[in-house]
């Protein structure tokens, strides 16, 4: 049995999982709309890996013999001035699950809950490599997309990517 606090933070994640999973559907579809199919397929994955973040999670209670609650995933509000506005949007996301699942390890350390640590010791590097990402897309947008040819270089990189479920189990 984990701690009844532990247990709300979790449910509170797994939520904020399923809305970066929806935030992410909203940037492919805004994409797609856009004719940047990479940059749609990009976003497409990113949605699908932040479904199985809430997969794995909910698992995780599961396991603990925990009860999953769900709440609403509220739908995405943004407007996108321009191209590069899910980009950053995107950067700025990342940050915020970052400082939630980093809360989540802290509570979990202050209640010497080390089984909650361990599980959540890949999520903190899964969004190391997030953030990272993000910026490395902006980075590139910023090199090459008011060119063209540069743009439609990078959309082509991006379209290349495919998913692969992760291999991290609870």
């Amino acid at each position: 049995m984990l701690d009844n606090k532990i247990r709300d933070l979790i449910n509170e994640q797994i939520n904020k999982e399923l809305y970066s999973a929806y935030l992410y559907l909203d940037f492919a579809n805004y994409y797609h709309e856009q004719g940047l199919d990479g940059f749609a397929n990009w976003y497409d994955i990113q949605a699908q890996e932040e479904r199985d973040h809430a997969m794995l999670m909910r698992t995780y209670l599961h396991n603990n013999g925990e009860k999953v609650l769900l709440d609403v995933i509220n739908k995405p509000d943004k407007t996108y001035e321009n191209t590069d506005s899910p980009l950053k949007m995107s950067l700025e996301h990342e940050q915020f699950i970052t400082a939630s699942i980093n809360n989540i390890y802290r509570i979990a350390s202050e209640l010497h809950d080390y089984r909650t640590m361990q599980f959540y010791d890949w999520f903190i590097k899964e969004q190391g490599e997030e953030e990272k990402n993000a910026e490395d897309l902006i980075r590139k947008y910023e090199l090459f997309g008011s060119d063209p040819k540069g743009l439609y270089a990078l959309n082509q990189e991006l379209l290349s990517r495919v998913y692969t479920a992760s291999s991290f189990t609870v």
